[in-house]
């Protein structure tokens, strides 16, 4: 049980870190796109405030978003076992595709800016994605080996 546990936190904070910082570029390539000048040393402490800044909305999204959809797969992927890595991983993706899209319809604008463009929405996905393939390595059962 634990492993699950930890692997389930590891996993979130994994997509919280990747999605924060995927929110914070594409933020500030709009802000270049608009001809605002952005050196390293500002996009290194943007990403490093956003990542204070987001913590209470986003982690708690993120939180619920992949609680589901590790719920949901854990049960799925009782009956295709073999796939079970992809699975995660497509679960994850679906998750915050899924959580930012919701958010949309709900609210009536994005939760966070930098899912607006179809290129942010698909890196949240990636982050997503990322933090399901890693649930899925992380929770594995210690004798099970890791091909996929």
């Amino acid at each position: 049980m634990w492993r699950y546990v930890k692997a389930y936190f590891a996993a979130v904070i994994m997509i919280y870190l990747l999605g924060s910082i995927a929110i914070t570029q594409m933020n500030l390539a709009s802000l270049q796109e608009l001809g605002a000048s952005v050196p390293w040393a500002v996009r290194l402490n943007t990403t490093w405030l956003d990542l204070q800044g987001l913590l209470m909305p986003y982690l708690v999204l993120v939180s619920i978003a992949a609680l589901l959809a590790f719920l949901v797969t854990g049960q799925i992927s009782r009956f295709f076992p073999v796939y079970r890595v992809w699975l995660y991983a497509l679960a994850g993706f679906v998750a915050l595709l899924a959580m930012h899209l919701i958010l949309k319809s709900v609210l009536g604008l994005w939760g966070v800016a930098g899912a607006r463009p179809m290129l942010g929405l698909l890196l949240q996905g990636l982050a997503g994605a990322l933090g399901g393939w890693a649930y899925a390595y992380w929770s594995r059962r210690p004798s099970t080996i890791f091909i996929d």
